[in-house]
């Protein structure tokens, strides 16, 4: 026999001890990225799909400045309408100036007491502002806007009397009539004169006005999100191809739908931009006229412009009836891309 020992078979097929492993420190788990590296992903993700939103617009810079045109006219339609309206409101002064109470003096009634009666009824409740005009005042004007400045200068004494104009706080038409009835029952007026029906006329042309301007804000919003949802749709049915390799190889729904819903947004604010500038221009061009006109009737008159906040506001919309569209049409279309 062989001096040397075979060894067992079972120290043969024994495993060995593993090597000791190293010990890993507490902060050395790998339960995966970050929040910053997740967050740099996502940012990077939105950045790609704006860059290939911009880039696909680019491609087709007339259809996309058309398609931008029809969304600006459709949306300076019932900004213009409500920005006149605010026009003619200020041109008739204010629901307040409209609602004025005339309070005509006794013609024994001084300028001293119609001052002191004046003072009295600016302090009552229910009234912002009080306005004295004398009797000689009073004239001066009725001849300038009469025309019979000579025929009245024939005669021997002044025939009118003093006024104390009330602007009242509130317009509303129970609340007027009390006023007038309160002020009526002061001492030297002879007579205090509301014009109620030229009040509600005022108010029911301004509601009709509001009405109308609220109606056409729906419909033209409809119209938006119609043509706004159909140009999205041509976009996805050009990359119809494309669309299904994605989600064939795990793209989600919302990586998917990412760079059409910006592209919406982009329509919509190239629309707000244009809509602003379409405002601007047709309020400054109209405006020659209506100076011109208001000249005529000696009043200093003029449009107002855009105000900023007003501007601001309608490009806000925009982007958003931009962005709401583009939804609705990827969100009704990707369910017909889905692989089968």
């Amino acid at each position: 026999m062989s001096a040397t020992r075979s060894p067992k078979v079972s120290e043969r097929v024994a495993p060995k001890a593993a090597d000791p492993q190293p010990t890993k420190k507490k902060g050395d788990d790998d339960d995966g990225p970050d929040f910053a590296t997740l967050f740099r992903a996502w940012i990077e993700s939105h950045r790609a799909s704006l860059l290939d939103s911009l880039r696909r617009l680019g491609k087709q810079p007339i259809g996309s400045f058309f398609t931008c045109m029809v969304m600006a006219v459709a949306l300076s339609l019932p900004m213009g309408l409500s920005l006149l309206l605010s026009n003619v409101e200020r041109l008739g002064g204010s629901w307040q100036r409209a609602a004025q109470i005339s309070l005509y003096l006794q013609l024994e009634a001084s300028p001293a007491e119609g001052e002191a009666l004046r003072a009295q009824i600016k302090g009552m409740p229910g009234v912002a502002d009080a306005e004295y005009v004398g009797r000689d005042q009073a004239l001066e004007e009725f001849q300038q806007q009469s025309g019979l400045g000579d025929a009245l200068k024939e005669l021997p004494e002044n025939p009118l009397p003093g006024v104390v104009l009330v602007t009242p706080k509130e317009v509303d038409k129970p609340t007027l009539e009390a006023l007038r009835q309160k002020l009526s029952d002061l001492p030297k007026v002879q007579q205090a004169q509301l014009d109620l029906v030229w009040v509600e006329r005022l108010a029911a042309i301004l509601k009709l006005g509001d009405r109308f301007v609220f109606g056409l804000t729906v419909l033209l919003v409809s119209a938006l999100l119609l043509v706004i949802g159909n140009t999205i749709r041509l976009h996805i049915e050009n990359r119809r191809t494309e669309i299904e390799v994605i989600k064939l190889v795990g793209g989600t729904d919302s990586y998917v739908r990412r760079p059409f819903l910006y592209m919406g947004a982009l329509y919509g604010f190239g629309a707000g931009i244009l809509s602003w500038g379409v405002l601007a221009f047709g309020l400054d061009w109209l405006n020659d006229a209506v100076v011109g006109l208001a000249g005529l009737y000696g009043s200093d008159f003029a449009l107002a412009g855009v105000p900023v906040a007003d501007g601001l506001s309608l490009l806000l919309g925009a982007v958003l009836l931009g962005y709401i569209g583009a939804w609705i049409a990827v969100a009704r279309h990707l369910r017909e891309l889905a692989p089968k």
